[in-house]
């Protein structure tokens, strides 16, 4: 029960919240006493991924108060508000109810908070102290159970830490059944791991382990809607997008396209989650972590960019994302590659499609790059003790940047790289070719980095690309290996 000490300092703001909130119910209006702090601004944030964007600040006034308002409302989910320094914040809960008090001891926190006219932070708060103190006895029984010294002692410190933990999710699964609808129950829902039913069984109690993987899978987003954008401003949601496609999603294009169009078919209802969704995806695939995801960037591009615009991304943004979905396309792995024709080091013009060999290494290079002078002599010395015996040929791309043909030359010779096909891609003619309409070869094979390294097989299709010169060679043994 509150005591009459408290009431009494409470009672100016609940009479002030009470008069404004009369008058004024649109919007967001969100007073604040914040203790210890006075004469400097506070801050509203949300969390967005990895990301905590600032929504508002208020500058507090001699007693330690401020308001944070705005004339239309916030999008439900986890907000924080954060101390003066932009460092410490403690969390609150936003979503139908936006006009409320905050009090708050930054000294103790949990346990320091106190809400009028917002049931939802009366229930997270209570959930947040019981889960702190919750969190602290399990905590000392681990720290017991690894100081355990006999068998006996870990048996029961085990057995305190399970039933601790046994507590913590039952409180959890209570809470959601009891205030079903409120914010935090959806979130606790959406954070449910799944439990595997003692189902699939192996001799010896084990469980089949395919069985335990596609029950997982299958049931990993129960609970989650990915319509509802109050998913996007939690710290849980884009951790468990991550987790999803890291260890779940069978790492291969069409199998992580699937799951985009699943999830963007549900979240295309809510700009705010197709946003969130469309950002993390571009994000994770404009710059590949394997070879594959080429594929992938290209089928966001085409299906949800090509022909579509939306408020949030700019020209720029635009522009950026076609360029690079154009660059791509014409390098897709396991697609023909572009034919090359230029002039070799007699002056000869010299197509890539005229090589004949049943595997291409195209190497893409310029002769004034210090990892270029490093790299080529030793892609060279493994050519000429393995690759050269498996049926490789090296086509090499001089590219004309800060240097000369005659340094082109010149490496070549010092070198000795005269096993090589060179031709060599000037300024001059890149401009001619771009100047016909045609895309330039930097822009056909993607390159960003010299050097730069595409394996083709002897129909010039692309079975490998941007590897360092070591994994090409573990390419090349994995594909020349005798059953």
């Amino acid at each position: 029960m509150m005591n009459k000490f408290l009431l009494a300092a409470l009672l100016p703001l609940v009479l002030a919240f009470s008069a404004g909130a009369q008058s004024d119910t649109t919007g967001y209006r969100i007073r604040i006493r914040l203790k210890p702090f006075h004469n400097q601004y506070v801050y509203l944030g949300h969390y967005y991924g990895n990301q905590y964007p600032i929504d508002d600040s208020a500058l507090l006034n001699d007693q330690g108060e401020a308001e944070f308002h705005g004339s239309r409302p916030l999008g439900g989910g986890v907000y924080l508000v954060g101390y003066p320094d932009k460092k410490q914040f403690f969390e609150i809960l936003l979503d139908k109810q936006q006009h409320f008090t905050i009090l708050a001891d930054t000294s103790a926190i949990p346990e320091g908070l106190r809400f009028i006219n917002s049931p939802d932070n009366e229930l997270f708060n209570t959930y947040q102290k019981y889960v702190h103190g919750k969190g602290r006895s399990i905590d000392e029984a681990r720290a017991r159970l690894a100081a355990a010294r006999t068998p006996a002692d870990s048996t029961r410190w085990k057995a305190v830490v399970d039933t601790r933990n046994r507590e913590l999710h039952a409180y959890r699964e209570n809470l959601v059944k009891t205030h079903p609808g409120s914010l935090l129950a959806t979130l606790l829902t959406a954070m449910r791991e799944p439990e595997v039913p003692p189902a699939g069984r192996q001799p010896g109690g084990r469980y089949d382990s395919v069985y335990v993987y596609h029950y997982y899978k299958n049931h990993f987003w129960d609970g989650v809607n990915f319509y509802d954008d109050r998913l996007t401003r939690t710290s849980f949601f884009d951790t468990k997008l991550n987790r999803y496609f890291q260890q779940l999603v069978y790492p291969d294009p069409d199998s992580v396209n699937h799951e985009i169009d699943w999830m963007m078919g549900y979240a295309s209802v809510s700009p705010e989650m197709q946003k969130f969704l469309l950002l993390k995806f571009v994000n994770r695939y404009i710059n590949q972590q394997y070879m594959w995801e080429d594929k992938v960037f290209v089928h966001l591009f085409e299906k949800y960019f090509s022909n579509q615009h939306y408020p949030w991304l700019n020209k720029q943004g635009e522009e950026t994302i076609a360029n690079r979905a154009y660059s791509l396309m014409a390098n897709i792995l396991g697609s023909f590659a572009a034919d090359i024709s230029l002039p070799d080091t007699a002056g000869n013009l010299r197509a890539l499609s005229g090589e004949k060999a049943p595997y291409t290494l195209v190497c893409f290079w310029d002769p004034t790059c210090g990892h270029c002078k490093a790299t080529l002599p030793l892609i060279d010395s493994v050519y000429r003790s393995k690759w050269k015996a498996l049926g490789v040929h090296i086509f090499a791309v001089g590219r004309e940047t800060e240097g000369t043909r005659a340094d082109w030359m010149k490496f070549i010779h010092e070198h000795h790289l005269e096993d090589w096909t060179h031709v060599f891609d000037s300024k001059q003619a890149e401009q001619d070719r771009v100047a016909r309409g045609n895309p330039s070869y930097a822009q056909l094979y993607d390159i960003q980095v010299f050097p730069t390294l595409y394996l083709l097989d002897a129909d010039k299709r692309i079975i490998a690309k941007k590897l360092t010169f070591e994994q090409m060679d573990l390419v090349l043994k994995a594909k020349t290996a005798k059953p």
